[in-house]
């Protein structure tokens, strides 16, 4: 009987014993409270606990990712959108985490869903669409603020997706259309008055070079021989012909006079015989 009581002692204090011992991994952490009163933070590792007196809350220290569901947004320019978004954030202080707060993760979610729709609804649309860095920073900045006290620590705010009505999608469309034939017509209209300023400067050449512009003469001529056509055009310099030119003019006069001398005679009386 003695044998039979010491054994069943023993089997209970092994029982008792594992029942207080605890292993933690590298990224856990445990906090105890002894009859209520909150102990040092322990782990990772054989943590050993008082049966009956302690009770211990595991604490992961690794980094959450949080997915925060669509929420429906109004914009500063009043655009309904549907924006959905995703939260990392992590436990750096393991007390603080299981004191202050009664559970981070639906108090993180909650804080990020508020914010989120608190930010964007402070924004207008094309930023929301061209500037999400920035907004990105806002909302991590703004939630971790909230969740400092509780030992939460948020590593990233990303918003991943922005969804918006089909009409307005079309008429972002058409927008981003005229904007991209307003540029080429601004373009076009660069390029044509870069042309015309050189036009200029080349005619402000060839006039101070008169040979400037025989040598333009035939490199034209080259330049359509060398295309196979069958026309032929051969530039006849105006020097050439400056002396008959200028003769037509003095021609002019001595003819209108010969004209009205016989135009007078013709007219005149014819003498009578006495």
């Amino acid at each position: 009987m003695i044998v039979a009581a010491v054994l069943l002692a023993s089997i209970a204090a092994v029982a008792v014993a594992a029942a207080g011992i605890r292993i933690l991994r590298e990224y856990e952490r445990a906090v105890v409270f002894r009859l209520g009163r909150l102990q040092p933070v322990k782990g990772p590792g054989l943590v050993v606990l008082v049966p009956g007196a302690d009770r211990m809350v595991r604490v992961d220290l690794r980094t959450v990712t949080l997915t925060v569901p669509p929420q429906e947004v109004i914009t500063r320019d009043n655009v309904p959108a549907r924006v959905a978004a995703v939260c990392y954030f992590r436990v750096v202080d393991p007390v603080r985490a299981v004191t202050e707060i009664e559970a981070f993760v639906p108090a993180t979610s909650q804080v990020a869903q508020t914010t989120l729709r608190s930010v964007l609804g402070r924004a207008e649309l094309d930023h929301l669409l061209a500037e999400r860095e920035r907004l990105n920073e806002d909302l991590k900045r703004i939630i971790d603020e909230q969740t400092e006290p509780w030992g939460v620590e948020v590593t990233s705010v990303e918003i991943k997706d922005v969804e918006i009505p089909e009409a307005m999608q079309r008429a972002m469309a058409r927008q981003a259309e005229a904007e991209r034939e307003r540029r080429a017509k601004v373009i076009g209209a660069e390029g044509e008055f870069q042309a015309a300023e050189k036009l200029a400067a080349a005619g402000g050449i060839i006039d101070q070079s008169p040979a400037a512009l025989q040598l333009r003469y035939l490199q034209t001529l080259l330049e359509v021989g060398g295309e196979g056509s069958s026309t032929i055009v051969f530039p006849l310099p105006l020097d050439l012909i400056k002396p008959f030119l200028a003769s037509v003019p003095e021609a002019g006069p001595a003819a209108d006079q010969s004209a009205n001398g016989n135009a007078a005679a013709d007219s005149a009386p014819a003498p009578v015989d006495a």
